[in-house]
């Protein structure tokens, strides 16, 4: 009797074990043979899954961009002002800091070896994902100010490019409290 193949659990299974793939080869120094071999399938089976490198990529981005806002939203839920969600926030990137920096690295390696205005252009994948990101931080907030959200999230990633870059001085902690009294200090200004 035929192996019954449930091909979408094992597509996930596939992308799940890429993370670690692109995190510790790049983007750009990795190929599909390689991915393949890493994986202990033929290239055949991973070119079923997924056409090409950058199709597998997308597909990561999505998925990661998906766990990662269930992840988040239930760790950092149900504070009750901006001090106790800018508390959760750090101890969340202090518990997950290993992979942010990981998952900023793969993005940044990615971004160097594509065409900045085809990349822009062709890039629904990256802006579903982001979009999800501003959603999920205007849930966080409890605010609806998708500008907010943005500068939020701009500053959590530059935060975490610091650590990256080896800014062994970043606290994030301290980051998030600076930033509450900012978020505090703009929102009163707003009520005005």
């Amino acid at each position: 009797m035929p192996k019954i193949v449930d091909h979408e659990q094992y597509r996930k299974e596939l992308l799940g074990k890429c993370f670690d793939l692109f995190a510790d080869k790049g983007y750009g120094a990795i190929t599909m043979r390689q991915i393949a071999n890493s994986l202990g399938v033929s290239t055949g089976t991973l070119y079923h899954y997924f056409p090409s490198k950058q199709a597998l990529f997308e597909q990561l981005v999505e998925e990661i961009s998906q766990q990662d806002v269930m992840a988040a939203l239930a760790e950092l839920g149900g504070k009750n002002n901006i001090s106790e969600m800018m508390t959760a926030l750090g101890n969340y990137l202090v518990n997950n800091e290993d992979y942010l920096i990981k998952w900023t690295y793969v993005w940044v390696d990615f971004c160097q070896n594509q065409d900045s205005k085809t990349m822009l252009n062709n890039s629904t994948v990256f802006k579903r994902a982001n979009k999800r990101y501003q959603q999920a931080a205007c849930e966080f907030l409890g605010i609806e100010d998708q500008v907010l959200a943005s500068f939020v999230l701009s500053f959590v990633n530059g935060v975490i490019l610091e650590k990256l870059w080896g800014d062994e001085t970043i606290d994030f902690m301290e980051q998030c409290q600076l930033l509450g009294e900012m978020l505090t200090a703009y929102l009163q200004t707003k009520k005005r």
